[in-house]
């Protein structure tokens, strides 16, 4: 496993890391989830992600159960939580990032976690009818508060990101560390042409999710939507439609190729694709059974063999490259 600096912070994070998004409290409890955490972790896995809102608190619980029973040293892992979506349908606990919210969020995640901190809090999405000032000065109370390390937000406009950053150095505050949007082989333009100038100007770090455009990019739906697939989950209906578009899945099959010349599955394809960029500071994979966390981890074989040759002959099949 390689560790990458998580923008300019000094604070290193796996090339791959382990997310708890769909598969915690809704396809696996407690047991499945340490047997593939654990499995991450001795791969090398430093970094967990998580959210307030996944599973309605049910995944901080059993991320945190899991940290428990493993017994890991605290100093020897990373972790995260997102906060935005809430978990009670109140004016102040909704939808929000307002901060009598933020300031009674942290407390839920920490209680729910197990732990006295988190190492990263997320903007779960951006909030139009909070000032960007007020969240700002929250997240900054909270890591001064000792409850969390770094913030950042996830699936912020550039313009929304570089207001805060302003904001904070102005009032010499805590700046946003890290952005965590999704970026795939399908879904590339945010990352790799909005937040163009965001690496250099104010040093941001990516964690990304959705490597694998949620299973598209394994191959799995050519020929339809699984029984168990997660598009089949309630609440999940909205990814069948991606999932079954003819366009993206004639993609796919024409990716196989490069996969089998590479000796590697597509998913690993598509996760070394998305660790071959340098300005992502950690891939976020997701697993809901031991063996898929080992074939991921896989993935950082086929990193040294994506040359510039076989990069080209990638974005030549996708034809979506930002220009």
């Amino acid at each position: 496993m390689n560790y990458r600096r998580l923008g300019s912070a000094g604070l290193k994070v796996s090339e791959l890391s382990y997310g708890a998004w769909v598969s915690f409290g809704t396809q696996m409890g407690e047991d499945t989830a340490y047997e593939c955490m654990v499995a991450a972790y001795d791969a090398g896995v430093n970094f967990f992600d998580n959210a307030e809102a996944y599973a309605g608190g049910q995944a901080e619980e059993i991320m945190g159960k899991v940290f428990k029973r493993a017994g890991w040293r605290r100093a020897s892992y990373v972790v995260s939580t997102k906060f935005y979506w809430g978990l009670n349908e109140g004016p102040n606990e909704y939808h929000t990032l307002n901060r009598k919210y933020l300031m009674q969020a942290i407390d839920g995640s920490l209680t729910r976690f197990g732990l006295d901190y988190v190492d990263l809090i997320f903007c779960h999405r951006p909030d139009p009818n909070t000032p960007i000032e007020e969240t700002v000065f929250a997240m900054d109370d909270i890591i001064r508060q000792g409850k969390a390390i770094y913030w950042g937000t996830s699936e912020w406009s550039a313009d929304e990101l570089r207001a805060a950053w302003e904001i904070a150095e102005r009032h010499h505050l805590h700046k946003p560390q890290m952005e965590q949007p999704q970026y795939n082989m399908i879904h590339r333009a945010r990352v790799e042409k909005e937040y163009a100038r965001l690496y250099g100007d104010i040093g941001l770090g990516l964690t990304t999710w959705s490597p694998l455009a949620s299973g598209l990019l394994t191959g799995k739906y050519n020929q339809g939507v699984p029984s168990d697939s997660r598009a089949n989950l309630p609440g999940y209906e909205w990814l069948k439609n991606m999932l079954t578009d003819p366009g993206r899945l004639e993609t796919v099959r024409n990716l196989q190729p490069v996969a089998d010349d590479l000796g590697c599955t597509m998913a690993q394809l598509a996760l070394a694709w998305c660790v071959a960029n340098p300005h992502v500071s950690t891939v976020i994979t997701g697993a809901s059974r031991v063996e898929q966390v080992s074939e991921n981890m896989k993935a950082l074989e086929v990193v040294p063999k994506l040359t510039t040759d076989v990069m080209a002959r990638i974005d030549e099949i996708l034809g979506n490259k930002p220009e």
